[in-house]
């Protein structure tokens, strides 16, 4: 983990894709975009890749892992959990997002491209805890992701009890290749202004 100082005005836990680790380029592109506005950045790996192994823990080892980084980073920041925002990319960013609908404290959920379904299987929503997130959300994604179209993702999000701020990335698909500056830019524009007013 790292982190920022006890005069940190807000702090943003990033959770990386099932693929990748706390060093994923995108996080550390949100880790350097978000820190000079005075937010604590904590990058986290989830267990699976701490033991060197490839396939992801199943949901309550993730969802447990969520919550201890954000207690940890909260401790760290000198900051209430409801002053950390939650989020990553794909399912780092799907775990936080079923966190904060069991009632995890947060700020607000930053999602950079939210695997809504597998690839070729719009019925199979991941979408039941939606109604019950009641924080701002921000959801950044390519206009050709193969886990969410634009029109399936704005859908689904309908249901989400907080607002919910769409950043498209025209032509970019799940990966979000190329594109870690657009997104750190697009997390910052949302995120400074949201932590300052609250």
């Amino acid at each position: 983990m790292t982190a920022g100082d006890s005069a940190a005005v807000a702090a943003l836990l990033l959770t990386p894709g099932a693929g990748a680790d706390r060093n994923q380029a995108s996080l550390l592109a949100l880790d350097d975009a978000i820190t000079p506005d005075g937010f604590a950045v904590g990058r986290m790996d989830f267990p699976y890749r701490l033991a060197g192994r490839r396939a992801p823990d199943r949901p309550p080892v993730l969802l447990a892992a969520v919550r201890e980084g954000a207690a940890r980073l909260a401790a760290s920041s000198g900051l209430p959990l409801e002053r950390v925002a939650l989020g990553g990319r794909s399912m780092g960013g799907r775990m936080c997002s079923i966190a904060a609908a069991q009632g995890l404290a947060c700020l607000a959920l930053v999602l950079v491209s939210y695997p809504l379904h597998p690839p070729g299987r719009p019925e199979k929503l991941r979408v039941e805890h939606f109604p019950a997130i009641t924080v701002p959300c921000l959801f950044v994604s390519g206009t050709r992701d193969a886990f969410a179209t634009p029109a399936e993702l704005e859908e689904a999000t309908a249901a989400i009890a907080g607002p919910v701020t769409h950043v498209w990335l025209d032509g970019a698909d799940h990966g979000l290749r190329r594109r870690d500056a657009p997104v750190a830019h697009a997390v910052r524009d949302w995120l400074v202004p949201l932590a300052v007013s609250r």
